[in-house]
């Protein structure tokens, strides 16, 4: 290749890869030129972020659970024979209100009633020999033993008589307590003993409403603690008063079991109903709240940003207190009146420029 050929393809090479390398800074600096003088006076200040805020005010703050339980009798208790007998009677009908004591079944007594005669008889002629004895005892014509023996006799009999009249009592079922009865699951002339049901009574009022609540609220709970609860058959909210407690958290659920009362005289709510409740653990008059999705958590505690009058964000440490499902509590850190950042919190900086729009 001739001499002159090779210098001009140097030459041609060193000319390209100056133009690769120039190229892209070149470019770069015509668009910053481009940029400078297309932008107008006032065009490079920085934009204002539109922004939603609230103005704090003191507020009632009901510090409370929402959380399920489940409806409980009063009283309940399966209708059992202690004996077993042939059902002679049924005294009661299905769904029947019934008072204390009533008698509700029978059982067949004859062979008891026969017993309890015979024992009346034995008990009478042991009655005349006890006195006959006790008589000749004073005026000692028999000894002190034969008198006891006879007695004796008299005592056995009493007691005979007693052991028979328990054992006719339990032959006639009553009511435990005040209650409506169930559905009757025996018939008139079937024979039943202690393990079969006769039918269920259950006291409606009132009722009782078990539930469970976390364990970091058990300090909170104390007898005579107000709830309200709700079905879906009566969704109107009903008050109840807490009455009992575990006195243990359950170490399977972390929780604490209570149970609370509430008048049911028209029979709405019934046992095992599921219910909605609404528990108070306790209500501040003038507590200073903010949305709960205006606190910004950080490693070192809480912050805020709050709406200077200037239109810049300003940050804010605070101090939080309850926690409700939409707000949160602020012991410190804020004052009353002040403009509380509810939107663009993850995008506002300590001094950026921010158009608040002030909602309720």
């Amino acid at each position: 290749m001739k001499k002159q050929t090779k210098i001009f393809l140097i030459v041609a090479i060193l000319i390209l890869i100056a133009i690769i390398f120039l190229y892209p800074r070149l470019n770069n600096r015509n668009s910053n030129e481009s940029s400078l003088s297309t932008s107008g006076p006032g065009q490079g200040a920085p934009q204002e972020l539109p922004v939603d805020v609230v103005k704090l005010q003191k507020e009632v703050l009901r510090n409370q659970l929402q959380i399920t339980g489940n409806v409980l009798p009063n009283e309940s208790v399966d209708l059992k024979p202690e004996i077993s007998g042939l059902v002679t009677k049924i005294n009661f009908k299905e769904g029947q209100y019934v008072t204390k004591g009533t008698p509700l079944l029978y059982l067949n007594d004859e062979e008891l009633q026969a017993q309890f005669q015979r024992l009346q008889y034995t008990q009478k002629l042991f009655e005349t020999q006890e006195n006959r004895q006790k008589q000749l005892l004073a005026r000692e014509a028999i000894s002190q033993e034969e008198y006891d023996i006879a007695l004796n006799q008299f005592n056995t009999a009493l007691a005979d008589i007693k052991l028979v009249e328990a054992q006719l009592e339990k032959t006639v079922i009553r009511a435990p307590f005040n209650g409506i009865v169930g559905l009757r699951q025996v018939s008139e002339g079937s024979v039943i003993g202690p393990s079969n049901i006769i039918a269920s009574i259950v006291n409606l009022d009132p009722i009782k409403i078990e539930f469970s609540i976390p364990e970091r609220y058990s300090t909170q709970v104390s007898v005579g603690s107000t709830i309200y609860f709700s079905s879906e058959s009566t969704p109107k909210e009903v008050e109840g008063k807490v009455y009992a407690f575990e006195p243990q958290i359950d170490p399977a659920t972390r929780t604490l079991k209570l149970r609370a009362e509430s008048p049911n005289k028209e029979g709405k709510y019934l046992p095992g109903m599921f219910v909605k409740i609404r528990f108070v653990l306790g209500v501040q008059e003038d507590a200073l709240l903010v949305p709960a999705q205006a606190v910004i958590p950080e490693l070192e505690g809480f912050k805020v940003f709050v709406a200077k009058a200037d239109g810049t964000a300003e940050e804010r440490k605070i101090e939080i207190g309850t926690r409700t499902e939409s707000h949160v509590q602020v012991l410190a850190g804020l004052e009353e009146c002040e403009q509380v950042l509810v939107t663009g919190v993850m995008q506002v900086r300590q001094g950026s420029r921010i158009k608040p729009n002030l909602i309720n």
